[in-house]
C-alpha cells in the first residue's frame, strides 16, 4: 500500500525514493538539515526526522517476550521496559529475513521495521502463535515513527526505542577490525519514538525537521547496516556485524542458529561490509546498486550512499571476504566511474572463533 505523509505538506518538502517513499528527503536544505540533527560545535541537535513510513507490529499477551525469544536471534525473556534492542528472524539458511527494532513497555512488545516488512511480518508471527497467550496486530495505520538523533525532552511521555548501536550486546559479538572505543558508531546516538498517527504533525509541532538523507548520512557515517539496504536475499548477520547488537550467541535454539554458530566457530562469512570514502571531484553521487571493483574484478555492490556534511561523499558496500583491505576500489554507476578509499568494517578473518587465542574481534560479555 502506497503511504503519504502528512508532512510532506511542509514547506520545501521532497519526496524520498526507494526504502524512504511516502516521506521527505530533504526540505531543501539537506546539508544544513544534517546539522540541525546532529549538533554541532558540542550543542544537542533539534531537528527531527519524519519516519511516519516505518511499520509497526505489535504482540501482546504474558507469553509474549518468551514467544518471540524461542522465535529470533535475540534474548528477551529478560527484556526490561523501555530497554531498546534489536532481533533478526532468519531462514532455515541463517539469512536475515526480518530486522525489529525492539521495545517493551511492560504489556505490549512494539517491533519498527522497514514499510514492506509489517505486513508479512504480521501474518507470519501469526500463523505461529499455536496455543500460546499472544496477539499480533500490525498497527502501521495508527502508530507513526519520528527519529532523533538525541533526546526529546518534550516528548518523555512517549515510548521510544533507543539504537543499541555500536555496543555489544550481551551474547554478542564485534566483528569490526577498530577497537570498542574507536567505533564511529560512537559519535552517533539514534531514538525512534511512536506517536499515534493522527497526532504526528501535532507532535512535531514547530520543532526544525530534517530530511531521510540526514539521517542516513549519520548512519553510514556510523557504520549502521539497514535491512533493504545492505541486505539481500543471501545476507547472514556475520557479513554486516550484526552479531554485536541482534544475536545473543549463547541462547536456546531458533531458525536459522545452526549457521550462526557453524560461521561463527568454524567458517568465515563470505561478504564483509565496508566503507567508502569516494572521490568527492564529480560532484554527484554513484547509486546504491552500483558495482564494486578492484583490479578490473567486480567484487561487490553499494548499499547505501550519502552526502555527510563533514567527510562529503560517503558510501556502504558490501563486498567478497577475500579483497585486500588495502585495495583501491572504483565504483561504477552505468559507465559513471568513482574512485573509493576503503575502510574496513568487518574484518577479513571474522569467524572461525574455536581455537582463536588472540585478535582483535571482541568476545561475548
Amino acid at each position: 500500500m502506497t503511504y503519504t505523509s502528512p508532512l510532506l505538506s511542509r514547506h520545501g518538502a521532497v519526496e524520498a525514493g526507494g526504502l524512504d517513499a511516502g516521506v521527505a528527503a530533504h526540505y531543501s536544505d539537506p546539508i544544513r538539515e544534517q546539522r540541525l540533527l546532529a549538533g554541532v560545535h558540542g550543542a544537542a541537535g533539534t531537528a527531527v526526522v519524519d519516519l511516519s513510513h516505518r511499520g509497526v507490529v505489535t504482540v501482546t499477551g504474558p507469553d509474549r517476550l518468551s514467544w518471540l525469544n524461542t522465535l529470533s536471534s535475540q534474548q528477551l525473556t529478560t527484556l526490561a521496559p523501555g530497554v531498546g534492542t534489536e532481533l533478526l528472524l532468519l531462514t532455515i539458511q541463517g539469512r536475515i529475513e526480518y530486522d525489529a527494532r525492539v521495545v517493551d513497555d511492560g504489556e505490549t512488545t512494539w517491533l519498527i521495521v522497514e514499510h514492506e516488512e509489517a505486513a508479512p511480518l504480521a501474518a507470519w508471527l501469526a500463523s505461529m502463535k499455536f496455543m500460546l497467550r499472544v496477539e499480533v496486530a500490525d498497527v502501521s495505520d495508527a502508530f507513526a515513527v519520528l527519529g532523533s538523533a538525541h533526546e526529546v525532552p518534550e516528548w518523555d511521555s512517549l515510548l521510544r526505542w533507543k539504537d543499541p548501536w555500536p555496543a555489544v550486546s550481551a551474547g554478542g559479538y564485534s566483528y569490526a577490525v577498530v577497537p570498542e572505543d574507536g567505533h564511529p558508531g560512537r559519535d552517533r546516538t539514534w531514538f525512534e519514538y511512536l506517536v499515534p498517527a493522527a497526532e504526528l504533525a501535532a507532535t512535531v509541532g514547530d520543532r526544525p525537521l530534517a530530511g531521510v538523507w540526514a539521517a542516513e548520512a549519520l548512519r553510514i557515517a556510523a557504520w549502521r547496516p539497514r535491512r533493504g539496504a545492505e541486505t539481500d536475499e543471501k545476507t547472514i548477520p556475520h557479513e554486516l556485524d550484526l552479531l554485536r547488537t541482534a544475536v545473543h550467541l549463547a541462547k536456546g535454539c531458533y531458525k536459522g542458529q545452526e549457521t550462526i554458530a557453524r560461521v561463527h566457530n568454524l567458517g568465515h562469512p563470505p561478504r564483509r561490509l565496508v566503507f567508502l570514502q569516494l572521490d568527492g571531484s564529480q560532484h554527484t553521487l554513484p547509486a546504491p546498486g552500483s558495482s564494486v571493483s578492484a583490479g578490473g574484478r567486480t567484487v561487490g555492490t553499494v548499499t547505501s550512499v550519502a552526502q555527510h556534511y563533514e567527510m562529503g561523499p560517503i558510501a556502504l558496500a558490501v563486498i567478497k571476504r577475500t579483497v585486500d583491505p588495502a585495495a583501491e576500489l572504483t565504483v561504477d554507476d552505468g559507465g559513471e566511474l568513482y574512485v573509493a578509499a576503503q575502510e574496513v568494517i568487518v574484518a577479513p578473518d571474522a569467524g572461525q572463533v574455536v581455537g582463536r587465542a588472540t585478535g582483535f574481534l571482541r568476545a561475548p560479555r
